[in-house]
């Protein structure tokens, strides 16, 4: 498909009802509304095309950029390209779909390293985002490297911005979900942050009780 067919398609398929939710979750006005049952029939029909991914994400329209994070070729990006694309990250909901693109990418674990601590709430989310794909995946990395940023949710977590203590709470979970001797870390952290407020608008949307979350997760593997 061509970049005009692919604006169409989306056009296409938005809705005036999803561009109302979405507008709730912090998307702005440059957006179809399409539901991600329709991105997935799209990704679906394109298959992998970087090309279109590109320029796809050059539109800045929300749609075709979560569209774009589907179909791009996690390897074709490098780091600096990556890291422009995260300093254009404006919702959470592009970042946690930028997330899954960069965690499929050769450079995850340094784009992690490099944007976990960064001022700008979106970059830093998609980083502990990131940090959430790495902890579920089946790669054999060492615990050590989940340990340190443990520490860092232990001790930031509470004064980082908004939606960045939402993802350190959700990388939280998922590292204390990988292991046993992870999970033993995890819930020593979860006791001394405590509760973590975040908020969520007029979403309905809630941030878990991290240690509740990790023994329901690893109650319902049994």
């Amino acid at each position: 498909m061509t970049l005009k067919q692919t604006l169409a398609a989306l056009e296409k398929a938005g809705t005036a009802q999803n561009r109302k939710v979405y507008a709730r979750h912090g998307v702005g006005e440059d957006q179809y509304g399409v539901s991600y049952a329709e991105l997935g029939k799209l990704k679906k029909a394109i298959g992998t095309d970087h090309g279109l991914a590109m320029e796809l994400w050059a539109t800045g329209n929300h749609d075709a950029r979560i569209l774009a994070c589907m179909i791009a070729d996690a390897s074709a990006p490098g780091a600096r390209e990556l890291d422009a694309m995260a300093r254009e990250l404006d919702n959470y909901v592009i970042a946690d779909a930028f997330a899954v693109l960069v965690a499929r990418s050769p450079h995850a674990e340094r784009r992690f390293a490099a944007w976990r601590g960064r001022k700008h709430e979106w970059t830093a989310a998609a980083a502990w985002n990131v940090l959430c794909h790495l902890a579920g995946d089946a790669a054999d990395r060492p615990d050590a490297f989940f340990l340190e940023p443990l520490a860092s949710i232990a001790a930031d977590i509470h004064g980082r911005p908004n939606r960045v203590r939402h993802s350190m709470n959700q990388a939280l979970i998922a590292v204390g979900v990988r292991n046993d001797a992870l999970h033993r870390a995890a819930l020593d952290v979860a006791a001394r942050i405590g509760r973590v407020e975040v908020d969520h608008g007029a979403t309905g949307c809630t941030t878990p009780d991290a240690r509740a979350y990790m023994e329901k997760t690893l109650a319902h593997r049994a």
